[in-house]
C-alpha cells in the first residue's frame, strides 16, 4: 500500500505575500489621488484661466481733411507720394498715390464713390502701414465713350453694375488700389488748408491699427491699447493740395 505524502501548505508565507500586494496596491493608489489632490489644490488656489488670443488694437482714428503732396521731397519717400492730410497725424503713401491721384483726375468726381473706410494695418506699430482704396465710378450708359473704357481697362477697372445702376441704365466699375505708406505728424499748413476746404456733411474717417498676441485671465481682463509709433525720421511739413475734393463724393 503506497501512501501519498503531501506537502504542508505554509499558509503564513501566502497570507504576507497576499498582504504585500495589497499594500502596493493602497500606496499606488494613495500617490495616485495625492497628486490628484495637489493639482486640484492648485487649480483651486489659483482661481484664473489663462488664454492668449490675437485682439486687434486701434492705434489711431483721425478724420480726413484734403489729399495733396508735399511742399518739399521727404526722406526715403518717393517724388511721386500723396499724402492723405488727417487733422492728428499725415499719411504718406508711398505705394498707391499716383494710381490713386490718376483715378481722381480723369474720372468726374462727382461719380467716384469710396466702397471702404480707410482703416490702414500696421503689423509692427513702426510707422509703416498698408491697406486698400477701393473706388468705384459710375455714369448713365449712353455718357460713356470708348476712351473711357479704355482707361478702364488700362487702370484695372472691373465691371461692377448693381440692380440699383441696372434699374436706371446706369454702368459702374470698381478699382482696387493697394498701398503702403508712412504716418508723420500732422502737415505744418493745416489751418489753411482747412479754410481752404468746406466743412463736410459727415465725417470721414481715417484709422489704423495692430494687432497683438495677448494673454488674458479671467480675473485680469485685457489689455490696454497702444500708441501710434511715427517713423523714425517723420517730421511736419507744408502740402500743396491736389483740386480734387474726394470727400464731397464720400460724404454722398
Amino acid at each position: 500500500m503506497q501512501l501519498n505524502h503531501q506537502q504542508p501548505q505554509n499558509k503564513g508565507s501566502d497570507f504576507f505575500k497576499a498582504n504585500a500586494k495589497g499594500l502596493v496596491l493602497v500606496s499606488v493608489v494613495a500617490t495616485m489621488l495625492g497628486i490628484s489632490s495637489c493639482a486640484t489644490s492648485e487649480l483651486l488656489n489659483s482661481g484664473t484661466t489663462t488664454s492668449t488670443a490675437s485682439t486687434k488694437q486701434v492705434l489711431v482714428e483721425d478724420q480726413l481733411v484734403a489729399f495733396g503732396r508735399p511742399a518739399t521731397a521727404l526722406p526715403n519717400m518717393p517724388a511721386s507720394s500723396v499724402v492723405i492730410v488727417g487733422e492728428k497725424q499725415s499719411y504718406v503713401l508711398s505705394q498707391g498715390g499716383p494710381e490713386m491721384v490718376q483715378l481722381l483726375t480723369n474720372l468726374t468726381p462727382q461719380n467716384i464713390r469710396v466702397e471702404n473706410d480707410m482703416t490702414f494695418y500696421s503689423p509692427n506699430n513702426d510707422g509703416h502701414f498698408q491697406g486698400e482704396m477701393k473706388l468705384s465710378y459710375a455714369k448713365l450708359k449712353d455718357e460713356f465713350q470708348r476712351k473711357d473704357y479704355q482707361f478702364f481697362l488700362q487702370s484695372g477697372g472691373k465691371e461692377c453694375t448693381d440692380a440699383s445702376d441696372a434699374r436706371i441704365e446706369a454702368q459702374r466699375f470698381c478699382f482696387t488700389i493697394p498701398i503702403k505708406g508712412g504716418v508723420y505728424p500732422a502737415v505744418s499748413n493745416l489751418s489753411l488748408i482747412q479754410q481752404k476746404y468746406n466743412a463736410l456733411t459727415k465725417p470721414y474717417p481715417v484709422s489704423i491699427y495692430t494687432k497683438t498676441e495677448t494673454t488674458k485671465t479671467s480675473q485680469n481682463g485685457t489689455s490696454t491699447a497702444g500708441k501710434l509709433v511715427l517713423l523714425p525720421f517723420a517730421l511736419a511739413f507744408d502740402v500743396v493740395t491736389f483740386p480734387f475734393q474726394l470727400l464731397d463724393a464720400a460724404s454722398q
